[in-house]
């Protein structure tokens, strides 16, 4: 979760520092040639947005293909901290990165700096930003590869595996909460908890569907493991509930009948259209208590 704090008075640099948010990291080839006929690699990096409308803190930096390993990132990433660093920002707390053909080269490089990498694809705001770049930045520059290009090979889809003993409640529901009560979810009574910004533009009353979990004795410590989890997305495959999580996980949430699998289906494809893919996951004592034990927003999207 992303906290922040007014900046202070006395105008000095190391003063200013008391913005925190997640970094979202991608370190990979661009469909661009450069002259030496190789393909350019770039690192992005972007702050995972609060919900204050600031702009999150942001870097990028070109790599020669013959420089393409961990000593190179781990360079980077210190440039990074000190240009985050004399704008206001302290260190990440992690650092997430979703593409696992570079799981091992990032883990390497952040270990090297202390910092915390989670294989995520807990990355929207650096999926918005790839896609921006995709339509508007790359095919103006020279050596841009225009026309179809062949995907990259993509991994078999992993199985829905029962969610672990440890993220189980007594009991669950499903839900939906008007898009504008998220816009105050900030003065809720919450645990552990991930809140995403919300366009403003969004009608307030269009629905945005969740799941409820459910424990008298254990909803903090199954809070915490759901977390741990990184959760990105609900979905249903078949008649199965399905919970997409960290860099590659899927969960099984639990079996649905057709016809309940087809209106829950129905209600992620509207939440697709209408409020941008946006959903939650809830964690109570019970139906009836106020406080969330755990509250995630997710969103749905089209993979990277």
């Amino acid at each position: 979760m992303i906290t922040a704090e007014p900046a202070s008075s006395d105008g000095s640099a190391d003063s200013r520092i008391s913005r925190q948010a997640d970094w979202e990291l991608d370190f990979y080839s661009r469909p661009i040639l450069e002259a030496d006929g190789k393909k350019r690699w770039e690192l992005l990096i972007t702050g995972s947005p609060d919900r204050s409308g600031r702009p999150p803190f942001r870097y990028e930096r070109r790599c020669p293909a013959g420089e393409v390993n961990s000593t190179w990132l781990a360079s980077a990433l210190r440039d990074a901290l000190d240009l985050a660093q004399s704008e206001g920002w302290s260190p990440p707390q992690r650092l997430r990165c979703w593409r696992s053909a570079m799981r091992t080269m990032v883990q390497r490089a952040g270990t090297e700096l202390g910092l915390e990498v989670r294989p995520s694809r807990r990355t929207y705001a650096l999926i918005d930003w790839l896609a921006q770049r995709e339509r508007e930045v790359y095919p103006a520059e020279e050596g841009f590869m225009a026309g179809p290009l062949a995907p990259s090979p993509a991994p078999p889809p992993t199985p829905a595996l029962p969610l672990p003993e440890a993220v189980r409640g007594d009991a669950w529901s499903w839900a939906s909460l008007p898009l504008g009560s998220l816009r105050d979810a900030e003065d809720w009574s919450l645990g552990f908890h991930d809140l995403l910004p919300i366009p403003a533009a969004l009608a307030a009353d269009h629905p945005v569907p969740g799941l409820r979990l459910f424990s008298r004795s254990r909803a903090l410590a199954l809070a915490g493991w759901l977390g741990g989890l990184e959760p990105v997305r609900l979905r249903v495959e078949g008649c199965q509930l399905v919970l997409d999580a960290g860099q590659d996980d899927a969960w099984l949430v639990t079996d649905l009948e057709p016809e309940a699998a087809n209106t829950t289906r129905r209600e992620l494809d509207t939440a697709r259209e209408q409020v941008g893919g946006l959903q939650f996951i809830a964690v109570q004592t019970t139906p009836e208590t106020p406080r969330f034990e755990g509250f995630w927003m997710l969103r749905d999207q089209p993979e990277p």
